[in-house]
């Protein structure tokens, strides 16, 4: 598997998965991790390394239910703006802060 998600042979999209997987891949794993620890477990936009977190992992943890839609950017209103959701936390290992559900 490479650092973007995808098979080593190059095959698939980044970050995909079936959303009937009971944990996340490393892919998303890295991308949920990153919200715990922000105000309202707002998930980034951005990688680590600046470049744009993949639709496709966006999706499949939605589709997880591991992260929701938090609201729409008005300037950039392809982006999706999410946040962790109770399963999203346990799906990483942490314990949801109170209020979130």
């Amino acid at each position: 598997m490479t650092d973007e998600g995808r098979p080593a042979g190059g095959r698939g999209k980044p970050g995909a998965v079936a959303s009937s997987s009971p944990e996340p891949s490393p892919v998303q794993r890295r991308w949920l991790v990153r919200g715990a620890d922000q105000p309202g477990g707002k998930l980034p936009l951005f990688d680590a390394g600046g470049r744009e977190v993949p639709k496709a992992t966006i999706r499949a943890c939605l589709a997880a239910g591991w992260a929701e839609p938090w609201f729409t950017n008005p300037v950039k209103p392809d982006w999706l703006v999410c946040k962790l959701t109770a399963k999203g936390y346990r799906a990483v290992g942490l314990e949801p802060p109170p209020g979130i559900r």
